[in-house]
């Protein structure tokens, strides 16, 4: 068969329940839940963080991002503008190696890995490059948060086109850029990374679909993300590339809302459930059983490795990728994860693993202090993780320790001041400078950017 075309569309604090397909009573979801019905929908999937830089860093490399040098970015949980750190010019993304496949590759929307010039991602293996550098609330705005913003840079390739974007109308340029994309006349593959702004606040949504909304200007983003997805896959169909277009759905890390993530526990920045368990759909025609599910633990790390070997590309053997080739799982030739051991990192703190049914935690942070726990959960039978089994499992216990203690002496665990032996460094430059300065004469369409008000 001929190489797939790849569409992946990553959405922005999406949680485990904001889907129809995946339960949600509030938003509506129908193209989405088409995807899902003519395609595979996985349950155990997981991002390698519960925040957005190391998710999409590991997501990129097949690593977990400690291993990448992307577990903290000088004391802080993500990138922030003009920060000095991005994402090392010596790692080799998956649209790196699909780039020298013959794919011709697009990142529209959100990058966070990096805004100096060797990390953005024309640098990265992305022939072009239209969209957001970092979040949509690293630009200028009221109240102020903890880091004095620049004006919100919109970029194409690597020059600022536009600073402060209206919010509200931005998706919708973003699906008329990839369309356009999608339109050009190519002999060879293509690779569509397609990066949403929402659900991360702060929330402007278009007006039509606040009025709709059951659930305020959360609901109205949600169902934004679902309008786009239906436009992507229209066009698919019209142009008659459907039928050999892989097209995979997921979200970087948990929704900030814990009622979202439901049936899982926690939020966006926790290493419970509800932080790194997300939805993940992915639809080849012909080739994916129509409304299959995989209940397989699967991560992001294993787009690359898999897709790698969609493409004809060659995975680099001078490193260590911790994803996996699930084809089998996707194809219906397997249902055993290839995962003996997933593990739940917190910027460079390792605080658990998961070993076929079993959750082992040994770390939380609980406001601004660290503490170890001691807590077990059959995910089988309690998804929720609300039945502490720790005391009555002592031998399940000792297996999980001997993985996180394996894991600790190969990337690392700050928690037990234990430095990894097989793990690289992040790219650094010096004298690092914000993409924008505020201007008093800038013709700025939005001056500012609400935060409060955006919440609703």
């Amino acid at each position: 068969m001929n190489k797939p075309n790849i569409i992946l569309i990553n959405c922005d604090d999406l949680g485990y329940g904001d889907l129809g397909c995946y339960g949600s009573k509030l938003h509506s979801t129908p193209h989405i839940d088409r995807l899902a019905a003519e395609g595979m929908h996985f349950t155990d999937f997981y991002m390698p963080a519960p925040v957005c830089s190391p998710s999409r860093g590991g997501m990129l490399t097949g690593c977990y991002p400690p291993r990448i040098g992307f577990g903290w970015f000088d004391n802080r949980w993500v990138l922030l503008p003009g920060h000095p750190v991005g994402l090392n010019p010596e790692e080799i993304t998956i649209a790196k190696l699909l780039q020298e496949a013959g794919y011709e590759t697009k990142l529209v929307g959100k990058w966070h890995c990096g805004d100096q010039a060797p990390f953005l991602p024309t640098e990265h293996g992305f022939d072009s490059y239209y969209g957001l550098p970092y979040s949509n609330d690293m630009g200028m705005q009221t109240p102020p948060k903890n880091f004095d913003a620049p004006p919100l840079p919109l970029m194409r390739d690597t020059e600022v086109i536009q600073q402060q974007p209206d919010q509200a109308g931005l998706t919708e340029r973003y699906v008329e850029e990839a369309v356009r994309f999608l339109r050009h006349p190519r002999e060879n593959p293509f690779f569509l990374y397609f990066a949403h702004m929402y659900v991360h606040t702060p929330l402007f949504v278009p007006p039509a679909l606040q009025k709709r909304s059951r659930n305020g200007k959360y609901g109205a983003a949600v169902e934004c993300i679902d309008w786009a997805a239906g436009a992507i896959l229209h066009e698919l169909e019209r142009l008659g590339l459907a039928e050999n277009t892989l097209v995979i759905f997921t979200s970087d890390n948990g929704s900030g809302r814990p009622e979202s993530n439901a049936p899982l526990r926690g939020k966006k920045g926790t290493t419970w459930e509800g932080g790194m368990r997300l939805p993940c759909i992915m639809r080849w025609p012909k080739r994916i059983k129509p409304g299959s599910e995989c209940d397989a633990v699967t991560s992001s790390m294993d787009f690359y490795p898999t897709l790698a070997a969609l493409g004809g590309a060659h995975v680099p053997d001078d490193r260590i990728i911790d994803g996996h080739d699930i084809r089998p799982l996707m194809f219906g030739e397997s249902t055993e994860s290839p995962y003996n051991a997933f593990f739940y990192y917190m910027c460079n703190r390792l605080e658990g693993v998961r070993h076929g049914k079993w959750k082992l935690h040994v770390g939380k942070k609980f406001g601004s202090e660290y503490r170890d726990i001691r807590e077990l959960y059959d995910l089988e039978s309690d998804i929720g993780e609300q039945h502490n089994l720790y005391d009555g499992e002592p031998v399940v216990v000792e297996d999980l320790s001997v993985l996180l203690n394996n894991c600790r002496r190969d990337i690392g665990d700050e928690a037990e001041g234990v430095r990894g032996i097989n793990v690289r460094p992040v790219g650094r430059v010096a004298n690092p400078a914000p993409l924008t300065r505020h201007d008093p004469v800038y013709p700025y369409l939005v001056a500012e950017y609400d935060l409060a008000d955006a919440r609703v």
